[in-house]
């Protein structure tokens, strides 16, 4: 592998970046311009797999990502549909993944954006996610794979695209009718119905989005940059660690770089702190450990959710199955209340921090466990 820094990765970290701010600038959640999970999560909302009423929306930039990558992928002639890679394992791995990012509130992505944004929380997050990545790559060292992959029907490769093309156009034809409910619920119309197959927040974040044209085009941006330049948030350590080459880890930091300078120049940082960040906790112990899942799971599956969206756009159904387990893993999430939530704040004058829930707790201590059974379960025993 080499060694020298591709400029595109840096471009990619950057891009990525200004769309999070300027997203946010527009209409996306605070410290949530580009969030792979949470948007992934709102879509689960949407579609009504859960039914957490604040976290429903079906976010352009996920249907972008994926047909910007499909577009590059076949302009370079890198499309190629393949699969069969311990699918299931693959799921498992996906949902897992999607436990730990809703526990810690974002993905490898959202966590740089925070801490961009000042979010001390999400410094603790990227602890949690390295001892993760280095505890995936011991497991790589020993020997882990989940099989190799055969080509397959080119239909296998274009599912996730042609569903989220669906979707989208779906979800298009019957804005208007959304548009005009939540408009008239914020104004207390009375009667105010959806009769729509959709469902959408009327508040909380899956009511703050960038206008669906802006969206859509900077997913496709960054799908068609990130497709050609590799950019994968748990490439970048773990080519460190097995490789020592620093390519990838360069988008991470550009990342960083481009959120931290945008909101200086933009007025919204107000240095770093713990306490009151938007949609964050500091509950530092789930915080560390949401993300030892994100990037132990993210390791074993060979990129993080970004990562496999731009793989499923280049006909990988190994990783589109990937990502629909992970949105079966964010609908398990809000329906079983495994979720992390923002902290309460100031209540009689003293800063309350948000507790997360047995339920949580359990699922996080499960999917630590079972990614330590598929670790040492899928150890390649052939030769010492």
């Amino acid at each position: 592998m080499s060694k020298k820094i591709n400029p595109l990765i840096i471009v990619t970290g950057l891009i990525i970046g200004i769309a999070a701010i300027l997203l946010t600038k527009y209409g996306n959640p605070k410290n949530m311009g580009f969030c792979i999970a949470c948007f992934i999560r709102d879509i689960a909302g949407t579609t009504k797999l859960h039914t957490a009423p604040v976290v429903q929306y079906l976010r352009p930039e996920i249907v972008g990502i994926v047909l910007g990558s499909s577009i590059m992928a076949f302009a370079s002639g890198e499309w190629r549909a393949k699969g069969g890679s311990s699918p299931a394992l693959r799921f498992i791995l996906g949902f897992m993944v999607m436990i730990g990012a809703l526990i810690f509130l974002g993905c490898p992505l959202r966590m740089v954006i925070r801490m961009g944004g000042g979010d001390l929380n999400a410094f603790v997050g990227l602890a949690g996610f390295v001892v993760g990545i280095l505890i995936g790559v011991l497991f790589l060292k020993k020997g882990f794979e989940l099989k190799r992959n055969y080509d397959t029907a080119n239909l296998d490769g274009l599912v996730l695209p042609i569903v989220l093309i669906i979707l989208f156009v779906l979800f298009m034809i019957a804005w208007p009718t959304l548009s005009k409910y939540v408009a008239d619920v914020k104004a207390e119309v009375e009667g105010a119905t959806n009769s729509t197959p959709f469902a959408i927040s009327t508040s909380g974040p899956g009511s703050m989005h960038a206008p669906i044209i802006m969206a859509l085009a900077f997913g496709l941006i960054v799908g068609v940059l990130a497709q050609k330049s590799r950019m994968c948030m748990v490439g970048g350590i773990r080519d460190i660690v097995l490789f020592k080459n620093f390519n990838l880890i360069t988008g991470f930091v550009a990342v960083f770089v481009a959120v931290l300078v945008g909101n200086i120049v933009l007025g919204n940082f107000k240095g770093f702190s713990v306490q009151s960040q938007p949609i964050a906790h500091s509950s530092e112990i789930w915080n560390f450990l949401g993300m030892v899942i994100v990037g132990w799971g993210s390791c074993l599956l060979g990129g993080c959710p970004l990562r496999q969206l731009i793989l499923s756009g280049e006909g990988n159904a190994d990783s589109a199955i990937t990502v629909i387990g992970m949105l079966v893993g964010a609908a398990f999430a809000h329906n079983f209340s495994l979720a992390g939530g923002a902290d309460p704040g100031m209540v009689d004058g003293v800063y309350k921090v948000f507790e997360l829930n047995a339920n949580g707790k359990f699922a996080a201590i499960c999917c630590l466990i079972a990614l330590l059974i598929i670790s040492v379960t899928n150890l390649n025993k052939v030769e010492e």
